[in-house]
């Protein structure tokens, strides 16, 4: 990326939707503090209103095939940014996020990165939950995409995109980028939802998102890891 003005660059913020009517709201409201941001919700077929709920925001509404890399990949294609920025559907963005993205990617060498992450439970087991993800992305450069990751349009293009994969797209797509570019993490946090670790359990969801990192590492196929997952009907990582 060019170093500009930080205020120059266009943020272009693009969210993957299936069925996610009840949490659309609050992602894009995070949003409309911002200057110079394009919202793209890229809806993978939902039966629960969703795409209405986001068009009565004032967003842009596109529908494409099923898959969140899939989705991902439709939304930067269109988008007008020189910064992409992924967000979960029941995730918040926080208050001066453009400003901390611009100043972040003008820091030499730095092409994405990602926000620290905060899971909107008092629970305390998801205290450490929050810690572990903070010591993985610090130690580790390796955010997931709970956290929000943001590039330059230019260092997506050139890593080739989210890899179509059924899962770990966002293991992968960081993996690639840690190879030519330090990922910074800014210190200040998104707001998910408790939700995935809530259904099983928070022990019992980290294992199973360890056990799927370490199946992937083992070289195991996504295709197979994904059809283990939801044989067993766990939710996606």
């Amino acid at each position: 990326m060019v170093h500009q003005d930080i205020n120059a660059s266009r943020i272009s913020i693009i969210i993957p939707t299936l069925n996610e009517a009840n949490n659309i709201k609050a992602a894009i409201t995070s949003t409309q503090s911002s200057t110079n941001v394009e919202v793209i919700v890229v809806d993978g077929g939902s039966s629960d209103g969703t795409p209405a709920v986001a068009q009565f925001l004032g967003v842009t509404v596109i529908s494409s095939a099923p898959g969140r890399a899939i989705q991902m990949n439709t939304g930067a294609a269109i988008a007008s940014g020189e910064i992409l920025l992924f967000l979960h559907a029941d995730t918040r963005l926080p208050i001066d996020f453009d400003g901390m993205i611009r100043t972040a990617l003008q820091k030499p060498g730095t092409i994405a990165g990602a926000f620290t992450l905060r899971i909107d439970s008092p629970r305390w087991g998801l205290r450490l939950v929050e810690w572990g993800v903070k010591l993985r992305s610090h130690l580790w450069q390796m955010p997931y995409g709970d956290q929000a990751i943001f590039l330059t349009t230019k260092a997506f293009t050139e890593v080739g995109n989210f890899p179509e994969m059924p899962i770990m797209e966002d293991f992968e797509l960081i993996s690639r980028l840690k190879i030519n570019s330090k990922i910074t993490i800014i210190n200040v946090p998104v707001t998910t939802s408790p939700r995935r670790w809530l259904k099983k359990g928070i022990f019992m969801t980290t294992i199973l998102n360890q056990i799927i990192v370490i199946a992937y590492l083992c070289g195991i196929s996504p295709e197979r890891i994904r059809k283990w997952y939801r044989r067993e009907k766990f939710r996606r990582i």
